[in-house]
């Protein structure tokens, strides 16, 4: 029964340190789409796509950050057709990014506004 106890408590013990390094292994998805309105001047969705991009240079809580337009066959995008990947450790350093000088100026510069705005967040499962 002991022995039985002591296997218990070392799988138990495993499985919490397992998963306290998996948890720091994950990482935070920014997920932004962007659909435009019709005639929106394509220099202006240009500058957009730039100044978004700039971001990774300005704030350092951004891990990574890949972009691209929908090329999807299946027509459900909704009128969404840019999407930005944001990358980051913590929900902290996604709150430094959300408050920073840099990216409320960025924000700012969506004026005309998208047509369409989507945001979502998520812990990477791998």
């Amino acid at each position: 029964m002991k022995k039985l106890l002591l296997i218990t408590l070392i799988l138990i013990s495993t499985y919490t340190v397992n998963a306290q390094q998996d948890k720091h292994k994950q990482v935070l998805r920014h997920v932004v789409m962007f659909g435009w309105k019709e005639g929106t001047d394509a220099a202006y969705i240009t500058k957009v796509v730039t100044a978004l991009s700039d971001l990774k240079h300005k704030i350092p809580t951004i891990k990574s950050f890949e972009w691209g337009t929908n090329n999807s066959p299946e027509n459900l995008n909704n009128g969404l057709t840019h999407c930005f990947i944001l990358t980051f450790s913590s929900e902290g350093d996604r709150d430094t990014y959300l408050i920073h000088p840099d990216h409320k100026a960025f924000v700012a510069l969506l004026n005309p506004a998208p047509e369409k705005v989507t945001v979502f967040d998520y812990w990477a499962n791998k």
